[in-house]
């Protein structure tokens, strides 16, 4: 076999094509026109003469051989990112703060591993949350008064903020086994008209099925509202209503067949979380690191 040309950028490329889905999220997160990403993706395609993925599917299907590629690549990147660290920390230190903002009541579940893992990489950088749930949290991150937000959705650009995304996760509807709907293949706006819709107290405006699913069909189940996520399920398996949230913070529930989940709509509901930072920030490598981790966990 010919050198190979896989170099650090490639690895990188992949695992971003793993992470974000798609080729212009990926593009976007390691900062290369979506021409270049796929001139990148073609080369290693030709030098080992296969696809890496499937073409015209979503979300993206990775074949074995570009599998094990991303495998490769998480290994490798992984070492790489564990010896820079150590680098920065003895040549320039470590200290720093990183007071963390959330839009979403779910975010918890993937949020307290990461921070977890990065007080232990990090001892010296202040870990910190901010009041907890916020529904503006891009504002505190404009006054000074976070460093971190996590948000729903792209935000729009505003001057000295750098926003990324985090990562794409899907929402799905949760029934309790023996509710009529349950038998169905997946969910349509129209089978929530006569249902109770359980969700956090929040405005509609800050729910993923409301506004990307049942609003825009102009749908308005009759609500009830939960404070926590185990409450919200509880009250599903009890068949008063059904729920809709992300896959990540059901899924012990569903593996253990307490309630199910069925896509909303045919092709289910992706929905993606994105990190807003002041921009003298946004390259601090405790920052990085961050990022890295929580991208890491979720998967």
């Amino acid at each position: 076999m010919a050198q190979s040309p896989l170099e650090v950028r490639h690895l990188q490329t992949l695992l971003a094509l793993a992470e974000s889905g798609s080729l212009a999220k990926a593009a976007d997160r390691v900062f290369v026109t979506q021409s270049a990403l796929s001139h990148q993706l073609k080369l290693l395609e030709t030098h080992y003469g296969a696809p890496l993925f499937e073409r015209n599917t979503k979300p993206l299907r990775f074949t074995q051989v570009g599998q094990r590629l991303v495998a490769l690549a998480r290994d490798v990147l992984g070492t790489i990112a564990d010896a820079e660290r150590e680098i920065v920390q003895r040549v320039s230190g470590s200290s720093g703060e990183l007071r963390v903002v959330i839009e979403c009541h779910t975010c918890f579940d993937w949020l307290m591993p990461a921070m977890d893992a990065l007080r232990e990489d990090w001892p010296e950088v202040e870990l910190d949350l901010v009041g907890g749930f916020q529904t503006d949290p891009m504002s505190l991150v404009e006054q000074g008064l976070s460093d971190f937000a996590v948000i729903h959705d792209r935000p729009p650009k505003r001057p000295g903020i750098v926003t990324e995304h985090l990562f794409t996760y899907e929402t799905l509807a949760i029934l309790a086994p023996d509710h009529p709907l349950a038998n169905k293949d997946h969910l349509t706006p129209r089978d929530f008209a006569a249902e109770t819709l359980i969700s956090y107290p929040v405005d509609d405006a800050m729910i993923d099925v409301i506004r990307h699913f049942l609003a825009p069909k102009g749908i308005k189940p009759k609500r009830r509202d939960a404070e926590l996520t185990v409450a919200i399920l509880q009250l599903v398996a009890s068949r008063r209503g059904i729920a809709a949230l992300p896959d990540w913070s059901v899924m012990p529930y569903l593996e253990r067949g307490y309630v199910i989940g069925k896509p909303l709509g045919a092709k289910g509901l992706h929905c993606e979380l994105h990190a807003a930072m002041p921009e003298s920030l946004a390259g601090k490598p405790y920052i990085r690191d961050f990022i890295d981790k929580v991208r890491a966990g979720i998967r």
